[in-house]
């Protein structure tokens, strides 16, 4: 099985999802316990030193993001895929903000998104 053709599709539905800003469809991507890290989230929220889990926690913090963001959008600018992980980078634009540089590693297993974690710069 070519796991890093199927990591690249992840990739790209991942990025589309977000940008249609498609709740279901980007939690389809994640393991029921799924970890997720975003400097972001340790500056509005530091009790959760950054970190949420589980659909439930993923899909409350990007439901404000997408709410609180209406215009939040991302370019894939460079992908690096392997059989178990990826990496994206990827201009986060918001109206009103500066774009943002991201880089993402998104680990996989069994066809599931099981750890992310989000850098900055």
């Amino acid at each position: 099985m070519d796991t890093t053709g199927s990591n690249r599709q992840i990739a790209l539905d991942w990025i589309a999802a977000f940008n249609e800003h498609n709740l279901p469809k980007l939690l389809e991507l994640y393991a029921a316990d799924a970890l997720h890290y975003s400097p972001k989230l340790k500056i509005k929220q530091p009790e959760t030193k950054g970190w949420v889990s589980g659909k439930r926690g993923l899909s409350a913090w990007w439901a404000a993001a997408f709410n609180d963001l209406p215009s939040l959008k991302y370019e894939l600018r460079n992908l690096i895929v392997n059989a178990d992980m990826l990496m994206m980078e990827y201009r986060r634009s918001v109206d009103g903000e500066p774009d943002l540089m991201v880089a993402e590693i998104l680990e996989i297993q069994n066809g599931l998104i099981v750890r992310s974690r989000v850098f900055h710069g």
